[in-house]
């Protein structure tokens, strides 16, 4: 063990700002009040919430009035694809979504088929982009609405969203995308972007867990999915998480004013770690698009390992990383997205997801690099695959997909 700590994990949550945290400070002590209460203290906390709501809907070109509290990213995609559906379902009952998405999309979707609503999961390429003439090819009759994530939280591939939201437009669908992974990270104006609904959590950008929201453009209409009091204009009820709330906005400001200068220090850093890895790793894949892809996210998939193995052996190093998503950290099966970008079982469980943060240094980049390089050499050893392999026994799994022509595979 060490005492070194190295945070790779961003895409799972990311540390609170400090300048959040002191924003929301008076909201957590002196100024408690509720903002439906008519005394002052109410008032204020009121306020605290509309200059918040301003706040967001300004980073993203959208109104007000379109801006929607919630607790989370995945009750925001629950709220858009179960409540548009069930307030649209007059006008048919048919969804497309793709094979990727995060499990609040895909779980959505599973219990709107239990409704009796039809859902087309399409499938991707082997970056994990989602194909235009594909997204067109499944619209129907009765398709009411579109759901694509506008970054994936595993493998980091940017859809093309202004596209999808375009030809969905064009043949009466509705669309929405899951922003969680993009928000605070790449430029979005819903309006040029064609986006009806958008979701977003706070923690994803230096703000705090528990809040989230969604983005609903007027005129969409969608039914309610918490019922009780006439908060968020009788849309959501529950009272406002006050202190969460203008802490997102804080982070989400702070985040919009540093996103040029972040992005291009993160794209070094993550450029740095691919190339390293592909030069100096063996059996080493890149999984997902090295052009269109978040400036912070690295995923690769090694062969002759188990990664459950590699993840605590980097742990023990002081490195803090994933396999995947951290909503399916507790299951045994394979990421549902390197499944669907094409890769085996057996190299979708040798997996690394590194994440890089606002704190990340090229020193870090380098400590994981070397850290990795040592410990797959450590399992290796032990795997009797790789020693059948060394001896010729083995046909290298990645080694075809070389031969087969697929990119960043070093083998």
């Amino acid at each position: 063990m060490t005492d070194r700590l190295i945070y790779l994990d961003n895409a799972s949550t990311t540390p609170l700002r400090k300048e959040a945290l002191d924003a929301m400070m008076p909201y957590l002590t002196t100024e408690f009040g509720n903002p439906s209460s008519l005394y002052p203290m109410g008032h204020h906390a009121e306020n605290a919430v509309a200059e918040a709501r301003d706040t967001l809907a300004s980073l993203i070109g959208a109104k007000s009035s379109e801006v929607f509290f919630t607790s989370s990213g995945s009750e925001s995609d629950n709220w858009a694809l179960k409540g548009f559906a069930h307030a649209n379902k007059g006008k048919g009952n048919h969804i497309i979504t793709s094979a990727i998405e995060h499990h609040a999309v895909l779980h959505a979707c599973q219990a709107l088929e239990k409704d009796g609503f039809e859902v087309t999961y399409l499938p991707v390429d082997a970056e994990g982009l989602v194909r235009p003439a594909d997204f067109e090819a499944a619209i129907r009759e009765d398709t009411i609405l579109a759901s694509v994530m506008m970054a994936n939280n595993e493998i980091g591939t940017i859809e093309p969203i202004a596209e999808l939201a375009k030809i969905a437009h064009e043949h009466g669908v509705a669309f929405h995308t899951d922003a969680v992974q993009a928000f605070g990270h790449v430029p979005i104006d819903v309006d040029e972007m064609g986006i009806d609904m958008l979701s977003s959590s706070a923690h994803k950008l230096g703000g705090p867990k528990g809040v989230g929201l969604l983005y609903i453009r007027r005129g969409i209409k969608v039914d309610n999915l918490i019922d009780g009091g006439q908060q968020e204009r009788g849309r959501r009820a529950a009272t406002e998480n006050v202190a969460g709330i203008v802490g997102y906005a804080k982070a989400a400001e702070l985040a919009w004013n540093e996103m040029d200068a972040e992005h291009d220090r993160q794209l070094a850093l993550r450029d740095h770690a691919i190339k390293r890895i592909l030069a100096e790793i063996p059996h080493s894949k890149l999984n997902g698009s090295w052009e269109s892809r978040l400036a912070n996210n690295v995923n690769f998939s090694f062969e002759f390992i188990e990664g459950e193995g590699m993840l605590l052996q980097l742990a023990a190093k002081g490195l803090c990383t994933s396999s995947g998503s951290a909503c399916t950290s507790g299951s045994l099966d394979p990421s549902h997205v390197l499944l669907a970008i094409g890769l085996p079982h057996e190299i979708a469980h040798g997996s690394l997801r590194a994440t890089i943060g606002r704190d990340t240094t090229m020193e870090d980049i380098d400590y994981m690099v070397d850290s990795l390089a040592a410990t797959l050499r450590n399992l290796r050893m032990m795997s009797p695959l790789y020693e059948d392999f060394e001896r010729g026994n083995y046909d290298s799994i990645i080694a075809g997909y070389a031969a087969d022509g697929m990119k960043n595979v070093h083998a």
